[in-house]
């Protein structure tokens, strides 16, 4: 029964019709930053969930648990229902929402698969360190219920710690070397709890390392696959990286669950340190992206029609990376470097004034 339900949950996985929801009802120069609102949403309550769920499972029981989860989600369909406006025009944005058609383009490109495998490896390490985990600090002598004293230091310190990293890796073209240390940081953590679980102190203060590396990691991964995927791909590209997310718990889930049958701790965590040197060593291999930004406009109706020569009039611009246009041809894509490209004078030209 269990697992038919999981089932079913995953069957009402709603992201990419949120995604589309989302593109429908913000403007071009603001999906970007409505798409990272709602990612950091996604991490913020994953963190709130680790410290208040012992609590809540203490005082109401599983059962209550996932009454709670049920009752929460009808309030959901009712925000969606009633408070979220409904949009007047749906059209595919290239820019957010997946091509299926041109997923083999995707699937073709070795950087993104690069970081296709991070995703996975990442939340596969996520799944099994959390099934194993509670386990031990339960032998160590710490219940159930006060297992958020571990959690809420570490989430938080994670938090904290994660906002200066990013913001000096974008802003100073350091988000590789930022990228690196968010895996060091997990692979770090592995390894010590791998050496032994001595005690509850030991295991928060590997905890705090873990996160600030995962923080991390989850806010650069989307900003690596957009600064990297070709203009009018970015979507597909976010739909092949979701995906490997997904595989990625469920890979995590599965095999976290039967090393530790089988091997116990150290099995797991020698499964999660294995899986975090080897994207290190790939990580560190692979090329630092550029620092780029993605711009979007509509095409000025001196070009309709003429997708070629609007093309090759903003290829001549210095600082264009790439180029794109959406299926029905009224919007243009533009990857250009954030220093040295002449925005003025590539509105002016696909504007046509």
């Amino acid at each position: 029964m269990l697992v038919a339900a999981r089932a079913i949950q995953g069957a009402g996985a709603v992201s990419a019709a949120v995604t589309a929801l989302l593109a429908d009802l913000t403007r071009d120069g603001v999906r970007t930053r409505a798409m990272a609102m709602i990612g950091l949403s996604i991490g913020l309550t994953f963190s709130v969930s680790l410290v208040v769920a012992p609590v809540i499972a203490d005082a109401v029981g599983v059962r209550g648990l996932f009454m709670l989860t049920g009752i929460l989600t009808v309030i959901s369909i009712g925000v969606v229902a009633w408070m979220t406006p409904d949009p007047e025009v749906s059209k595919l944005h290239e820019d957010t929402q997946a091509q299926p058609s041109r997923i083999g383009e995707v699937l073709k490109n070795r950087r993104l698969l690069t970081l296709d495998f991070g995703i996975f490896a990442l939340h596969a390490a996520q799944m099994a360190l959390f099934t194993a985990l509670p386990f031990a600090m339960t032998q160590l002598g710490l219940e159930k219920i006060q297992h958020w004293k571990v959690y809420l230091p570490s989430t938080i310190t994670g938090l904290v710690v994660m906002v200066p990293l990013i913001i000096v890796g974008e802003t100073r073209n350091k988000l590789k070397q930022v990228f690196v240390l968010g895996i060091v940081c997990i692979a770090a953590a592995q390894l010590g709890l791998l050496s032994g679980m001595r005690s509850v102190g030991l295991i928060t203060a590997y905890l705090v390392v873990y996160f600030i590396g995962f923080n991390v990691l989850e806010a650069s991964l989307p900003s690596m696959v957009s600064k990297i995927a070709p203009s009018d791909l970015k979507g597909t590209a976010m739909g092949v990286y979701n995906t490997m997310q997904s595989l990625g718990l469920f890979a995590g889930g599965a095999a976290g669950g039967l090393l530790f049958q089988k091997y116990g701790f150290s099995g797991v965590f020698a499964f999660c340190s294995i899986l975090m040197l080897l994207w290190l060593v790939i990580a560190v291999l692979s090329p630092a992206p550029k620092p780029v930004k993605n711009l979007s406009y509509p095409v000025g109706g001196v070009w309709q029609g003429n997708q070629e020569g609007l093309y090759r009039a903003l290829s001549e611009l210095e600082g264009v990376e790439d180029i794109g246009f959406s299926f029905d041809g009224q919007t243009v894509y533009l990857k250009v470097l954030q220093k040295g490209f002449d925005q003025a004078a590539a509105e002016k030209i696909i504007t046509g004034v």
